[in-house]
């Protein structure tokens, strides 16, 4: 004997988008993550621009004290870089105080 079974009616699970749409961040506030991430790259990159000034300012400073070693003409701009990148670092550390 064949007992014929009813069919039921499919179930389904709607999700409650209204939650889902009032827990996600506006675009205001998106920006804002994003411009504040933007600056703090900015501040990684300016303190990389200034270890590598240093460095070149100590590296020429070495080179323009170096002597009879190194050809006039190298220790002269040896001398003017090491100047140059003293006073860029201390441009650079002014306008970064300022902001």
């Amino acid at each position: 004997m064949v007992t014929r079974m009813r069919a039921s009616t499919a179930l389904s699970v709607v999700a409650d988008n209204q939650t889902a749409v009032a827990a996600a961040p506006s675009v205001a506030d998106r920006i804002r993550r994003l411009q504040a991430q933007a600056k703090n790259l900015a501040r990684e990159h300016i303190i990389a621009l200034e270890t590598a000034i240093a460095e070149v300012e100590r590296l020429s400073a070495e080179v323009a004290d170096g002597g009879e070693a190194y050809p006039v003409g190298v220790r002269e701009i040896a001398r003017r870089m090491a100047a140059d990148c003293e006073a860029n670092g201390n441009t650079i550390r002014a306008l970064v105080g300022r902001s």
